[in-house]
């Protein structure tokens, strides 16, 4: 007898509300990611305006043309409430946050690297080495951003309409 060809199983449509939305995956891993990177990005953003103040400057590039503590004071409060809205905001606003918070980490992505480039010691960071070794994890933190707070998911539900 001929080999009949496998028939690939379809894929559950997602469950949509009321409004046409594909409410955000959740899950245990997803929720303690997305606390955890909201807990991270809250106490920089407490740090950026205390303790750790003239190490962030550090990191304000000097071709930026902002004032390096303005730019330090308005990054820590931006870190502050996205940490604030990774932790509380309802699940179905969690996709938006998230891809806020991925726009932001790339945002401030060129001050890392400007830290780099021009040889600035701050947190630890005093070989080149260990500048260039901390620059793959912001993509990460981008990462995590988007697949813990399901922004990843929801764009592709999206493109697949």
């Amino acid at each position: 007898m001929p080999a009949v060809p496998a028939v690939p199983a379809e894929q559950p449509a997602p469950v949509r509300r009321p409004s046409g939305r594909v409410p955000a995956p959740s899950g245990p891993a997803r929720t303690v990611g997305r606390v955890l990177l909201g807990a991270a990005l809250t106490f920089a953003g407490v740090s950026h305006l205390a303790w750790a103040r003239e190490e962030f400057r550090a990191q304000v590039p000097p071709w930026f043309p902002a004032d390096a503590d303005d730019v330090v004071v308005v990054s820590g409060v931006v870190e502050v409430v996205l940490g604030t809205a990774l932790v509380v905001a309802p699940r179905r606003l969690r996709p938006v946050v998230g891809a806020v918070v991925a726009a932001f980490l790339v945002a401030v992505f060129p001050g890392n690297v400007s830290q780099w480039i021009t040889g600035t010691d701050a947190f630890g960071l005093d070989t080149d080495t260990k500048r260039l070794v901390r620059l793959p994890f912001q993509p990460l933190l981008v990462v995590w951003a988007l697949w813990s707070t399901g922004a990843w998911a929801a764009w592709r539900s999206r493109r697949r309409r």
